[in-house]
C-alpha cells in the first residue's frame, strides 16, 4: 500500500487448478441473498449496480478519452525491457479447505450490525472513526478464516508481511468500510489497523487531498474488484466499472487519486488510468472473461497501489477458475493498453439518481405525504425527469413523474393517499438513468372514533315532558356501529334507554328521555359511555304550577 519492501503472497501463487474448485464454480449460487441475516462473508451487495453513483470515477466510461502523449512510455517503463503480461490476483482458497485465499475477501453486515474502536496505529491523521466506535467489524473475522486478505483470521499478526486488508459492507445503509494491515490484538481485546476510510457508496465522497484511504491512492477498494458475481452472471450483460490495477513503482497521484506512494522517475501516478486498446481482438475468449475484457476497453484500470506490474485485483471467491483465468489474462500485455491523458476528468458529468424519501413515512389514510427526489450533483442541461410509480396505486398515488429543474439537486412532489381498513405498506420506486431507488409510505386506518358530547333539548322542562337526547361522536362510526351506554342518575324523575348505538356512517344519534311530575323542581344527569369515555349533562325538571 505504501513504499514497503512486501507484498501479499498472492504476488507470488503458483496457480493450482482444482477438480473441487471447478465443481464449485459449477454448481454454486450466482448470488445470495442477504436481507435479513447476519454477517456474510462474500456476501450479496446492495443493488443497483455498479457501487457508487453511474457518475463515479470508477463508473466513468472512457473509451473516448484522449490518450496521454506520454503512453508509449509509461507502457514500456512497465514492460521494463521485455514484455509484462496480465496476471488475475484473485481465486479461490490456496488448495480446498485451506486457511490462505486468493483475492480479497469482503464482508457484508446489516445496518445493526456493532461498530468498534480500532486503534490506528500508520497512518491516524488521515483516517475515518478515529477514537470512536466506528467501524461494524464481524466478530468471525477475529477468529475464522476468509474474512481477512489473506485468509488468515483476524488475531493471526502478519501485518509485516501481508497488506490484510478489511472490508465491510453495511448493505442497509449502502456505506463502505475498508481498513489497512489488520490485526486483533487478543492482548488489549482490540482491533488495531494502518488505516481506515468511509465510504457513503450513494455519494461520491473523495478523500481530502494527500489523505491516504485502505489503499495508496487514497482510492475504495471494492468498487474496483472484478468479481464472479458479475462476470458469471448471465443478467449482467456487461461490467459497468473500471478495475483496480498495481504497478511495481509510482510517481506522485493524479486525479481521482489523493496520495501518493513513490516518486520513481517515469513511472505512472496513482491515479493514472490504463485502457485496453479497441482494436485488440478480445473474440478468441470465453463470454466471461469476454465480460472482463471489454469493461477494460470501456472503463480501463486505475493504478491504486504498489507491486506488481499488471496484476488486477479481484474477489476471494472459490468459484473462480484460475485454469481459464490465468491464461486468458497471460494473453495480454502491457502493450496492449495505453494510458489515458492523466488526470482525465470529463467537464460534464451528469448528475444521477441517488435517493428517494418520502416524509411523513407514515399518515393515516386520506392524509398526504410528500416525496422527495434526491441526484448526486446538480441537474444540467434541462433538468432530469425522474419517473414515478406506485406500488399500490389503490392507495397510494403519486405523479407519473418529477423534474429536477437544471442546477438543482432535489425535487419534491405530491403524495395522496386513501382511507384503508388496515395498516397497508407501499413502496414508491423512483427511476431515471437505468437507477432505480425505492421509499417505503405506510398507510393507517383512522383512529376509531371517540365519544365527544351528549346533550339534551330542551336541558329545562316541566315534569311530565320528554327531552330528547343526542350522543355524538369525534368521526363517523365504523362498520358495526358505535355502541352507547346510557344511565339516569334519577330513574324516579327521567329514563333512558338502557343504550343506543350510532350507525355506521353516521357520527350522531337521538333517544328520548321522558319525565314524570315532580313536587319540587330537581336536576337529572344523564351520562353517556362508549369505550372508556363518559360523557354526561344536566336535565333540569320544574313541578307543574
Amino acid at each position: 500500500m505504501r513504499d514497503r519492501p512486501f507484498r501479499p503472497r498472492l504476488a507470488l501463487r503458483v496457480t493450482v487448478l482444482l477438480t473441487f474448485g471447478l465443481l464449485v464454480g459449477l454448481f454454486a449460487p450466482l448470488s445470495v441473498t442477504a436481507a435479513g441475516l447476519g454477517p456474510i462473508e462474500g456476501g450479496a451487495l446492495p443493488g443497483p449496480l455498479p457501487l457508487f453513483p453511474p457518475d463515479n470515477w470508477w463508473n466513468l466510461d472512457i473509451s473516448g478519452a484522449p490518450v496521454d502523449p506520454g503512453s508509449d512510455g509509461f507502457i514500456g517503463f512497465i514492460n521494463n525491457g521485455s514484455t509484462r503480461h496480465l496476471h488475475p490476483d484473485f481465486g479461490g482458497e490456496e488448495s480446498p479447505g485451506s486457511t490462505q485465499v486468493y483475492g480479497m475477501p469482503y464482508a457484508v453486515v446489516d445496518g445493526t450490525q456493532a461498530k468498534l474502536l480500532v486503534d490506528f496505529v500508520l497512518y491516524g491523521s488521515e483516517s475515518d472513526g478515529v477514537g470512536v466506535p466506528f467501524y461494524p467489524i464481524p466478530a468471525q473475522a477475529i477468529s475464522e478464516a476468509h474474512w481477512v486478505e489473506g485468509g488468515d483470521p483476524g488475531n493471526v499478526d502478519l501485518r509485516d508481511s501481508e497488506d490484510r486488508h478489511l472490508l465491510i459492507v453495511d448493505r442497509d445503509n449502502k456505506y463502505l468500510y475498508e481498513l489497512y494491515n489488520v490485526y486483533y490484538n487478543t492482548t488489549t481485546g482490540q482491533w488495531e489497523a494502518g488505516s481506515g476510510a468511509f465510504w457513503d457508496m450513494k455519494t461520491n465522497n473523495r478523500r481530502p487531498q494527500g489523505w491516504t484511504s485502505a489503499d495508496a491512492a487514497g482510492l475504495a477498494i471494492l468498487p474496483g474488484l472484478v468479481r464472479y458475481d458479475e462476470a458469471y452472471d448471465p443478467t449482467v450483460t456487461a461490467i459497468q466499472h473500471a478495475f483496480r490495477v498495481t504497478v511495481r513503482s509510482t510517481n506522485g497521484y493524479v486525479y481521482p487519486a489523493s496520495h501518493s506512494a513513490g516518486s520513481t522517475v517515469g513511472a505512472l501516478p496513482m491515479g493514472a488510468r490504463l485502457r485496453l486498446k479497441a482494436s485488440k481482438d478480445i473474440s478468441g475468449f470465453t463470454p466471461e472473461v469476454q465480460k472482463i475484457f471489454q469493461a477494460m476497453k470501456t472503463y480501463g484500470l486505475i493504478v491504486a497501489d504498489n507491486g506488481t506490474d499488471m496484476y488486477i485485483t479481484g474477489t476471494f471467491d472459490t468459484r473462480w477458475d484460475n485454469g481459464i483465468l490465468n491464461p486468458a489474462f497471460g494473453a495480454l500485455s502491457a502493450s496492449d493498453f495505453e494510458v489515458v491523458q492523466l488526470g482525465w476528468n470529463p467537464t460534464t458529468v451528469l448528475a444521477s439518481l441517488t435517493s428517494l424519501s418520502v416524509s411523513p413515512t407514515s399518515v393515516v389514510g386520506g392524509q398526504a405525504s410528500t416525496g422527495v427526489v434526491t441526484l448526486s450533483g446538480a441537474a444540467t442541461g434541462n433538468g432530469l425527469t425522474v419517473t414515478l410509480t406506485s406500488g399500490n396505486p389503490a392507495v397510494v398515488g403519486v405523479p407519473p413523474s418529477v423534474t429536477v429543474a437544471a442546477g438543482a439537486t432535489s425535487a419534491s412532489f405530491p403524495v395522496t393517499t386513501a382511507a384503508v381498513a388496515t395498516s397497508t405498506p407501499v413502496t414508491l420506486t423512483a427511476s431515471a438513468d437505468s437507477v432505480n431507488e425505492t421509499a417505503t409510505l405506510t398507510v393507517t386506518p383512522a383512529p376509531a372514533p371517540k365519544l365527544s358530547s351528549v346533550t339534551l333539548n330542551p336541558s329545562t322542562l316541566r315534569g311530565g315532558a320528554s327531552s330528547t337526547g343526542t350522543v355524538a361522536l369525534t368521526g363517523p362510526a365504523p362498520a358495526g356501529g358505535v355502541v352507547v351506554k346510557l344511565t339516569s342518575s334519577k330513574t324516579s324523575v327521567a329514563t333512558v334507554p338502557a343504550s343506543i348505538t350510532i350507525a355506521a356512517g353516521k357520527s350522531s344519534a337521538t333517544f328520548t328521555v321522558p319525565t314524570k311530575t315532580v313536587s319540587a323542581n330537581t336536576s337529572v344527569v344523564v351520562s353517556a359511555s362508549s369505550n372508556g369515555v363518559t360523557k354526561t349533562a344536566t336535565l333540569s325538571v320544574r313541578r307543574k304550577g
